[in-house]
């Protein structure tokens, strides 16, 4: 069934060619049901078309809350000039998390003629349900070793190779950090890591915190912050649903994903406020506080990532509150050490309709993290420029001539959208691979 798009002008246009039955349909349906009308077989009485109706006709959403709404059977765009966009809000928006009751599947599906587009538009839904389902999928299932065998499988599908070490192994492997913040956990502590690619292609590596559940250790959170602290792995999430997005799109890259997976959780060994570790690197570092722990597991992560001078790294964490402060909750805020790259990525997200903002690296904000008898603290003491300063935390273990780029996402949509419901989000992985596609290509 033909599947038309307009918006209120193009719509009295093509009704206007129509004829009597159809020009009544359409404005009897739209006055029951605005935004949409479901054009009937006059003789038949069964579905023959559909017109969606919208202010945006070049909104990838446009589409995104009509899938339960559409009578079973399957459509067709037909006059949509962005039909990949289109395509991927339409399906998107029959997202449910399904992992622990049963659900009713849409009965409306959306036919691509286009082989190739047909791929991308896979990859691109399979990958934002990736990272929904890992958000959405309660912490006492989805902890580090749950991690661990996600990516493990991800690697074989794709001929890649994983491996990682777990519990006191980090600490003969030095990754001390990763180790403190979950050595209080039964889920031991891990670190992830994933390779893919030719190894004559240019080095990439990402980098996602994967802190399963973050109880905020012994400086506890109250119940309302950890309600949802399920989702404190969004970054791991992310570098997750992005990967597979570069690999099933074989995107022109050596690919490196690295994920330090840990439970922050509370027993007689968690480690303390006013305790030092030597990180990776050999910068000391006093904990102020025990729920600035992403930063920590990051560290060391950053610092591996380093070691093989990849073109550049990318981490995505769900790393602090005042970055939903700054940006609100659906606009997810990055940093970056380079100029060119935040100028190339930000437009990707203009073009892909992933939407990204880029926050500043202010380094007069450093000494707010002076420690009396370490190189630095995890935290600065106040509330202000809480995002500023765990970026310049961790851009302490970059190399300046390494380009980087630090998301800080909600992975958390707080209120149903078109086409994104309330749960688990991806933010910012189409900018991040548009950008990618854009300067590696295939």
């Amino acid at each position: 069934m033909p599947l038309f798009i307009f918006d209120q002008q193009g719509c009295e246009a093509w009704c206007a060619e129509q004829d009597d039955f159809t020009r009544t349909w359409v404005a009897r349906s739209l006055q029951q049901q605005p935004g949409l009308c479901v054009l009937p077989n006059p003789e038949t009485g069964e579905p023959q078309s559909a017109i969606l109706v919208t202010s945006d006709v070049a909104d990838m959403w446009a589409a995104g809350d009509i899938i339960g709404k559409l009578p079973k059977g399957d459509y067709q765009l037909q006059n949509a000039a962005n039909e990949r966009d289109i395509a991927l809000g339409f399906v998107l928006g029959g997202y449910q998390f399904s992992g622990y009751k049963q659900i009713q599947l849409p009965q409306a599906r959306l036919l691509i003629e286009d082989a190739t587009l047909y791929q991308e538009l896979v990859a691109l839904m399979e990958s934002t349900q990736v990272v929904r389902d890992l958000v959405n999928t309660p912490a006492a299932d989805m902890m580090p070793q749950h991690l661990s065998e996600v990516m493990n499988d991800m690697a074989q599908r794709f001929g890649g190779e994983f491996s990682e070490w777990v519990g006191d192994e980090l600490l003969e492997q030095n990754y001390p950090t990763i180790h403190l913040v979950g050595r209080a956990s039964e889920n031991k502590p891990r670190l992830l890591d994933l390779r893919w690619g030719k190894s004559d292609a240019p080095k990439v590596t990402l980098v996602g915190k994967g802190v399963c559940f973050d109880s905020g250790g012994l400086d506890l959170k109250p119940a309302a912050g950890m309600r949802l602290m399920k989702k404190d792995m969004g970054g791991a999430a992310h570098v997750i649903g992005l990967a597979n997005l570069i690999m099933a799109m074989g995107l022109n890259i050596q690919l490196r994903v690295l994920v330090p997976a840990v439970e922050n959780a509370v027993s007689r060994n968690a480690f303390r406020p006013g305790d030092v570790v030597k990180t990776r690197k050999g910068l000391t570092v006093e904990i102020d506080n025990t729920d600035a722990e992403g930063r920590l597991v990051l560290c060391d992560a950053l610092d591996e990532a380093q070691q093989e001078n990849p073109e550049m790294i990318i981490d995505f964490a769900t790393l602090t509150g005042a970055m939903r402060i700054a940006l609100g909750t659906e606009l997810p805020g990055f940093f970056s050490n380079d100029d060119k790259l935040a100028e190339a990525l930000t437009q990707a997200g203009e073009h892909s309709q992933d939407p990204v903002w880029r926050m500043p690296l202010f380094a007069k904000y450093k000494n707010m993290m002076k420690s009396d008898v370490a190189d630095l603290t995890n935290c600065a003491p106040g509330p202000f420029a809480g995002a500023i300063t765990a970026a310049l935390y961790l851009q302490e273990f970059i190399d300046a001539k390494t380009p980087w780029v630090h998301f800080d996402v909600m992975a958390w949509n707080l209120r149903a959208l078109p086409g994104r419901p309330v749960g688990g989000e991806a933010f910012g992985i189409r900018a991040v691979y548009t950008m990618l596609a854009d300067k590696y290509g295939r």
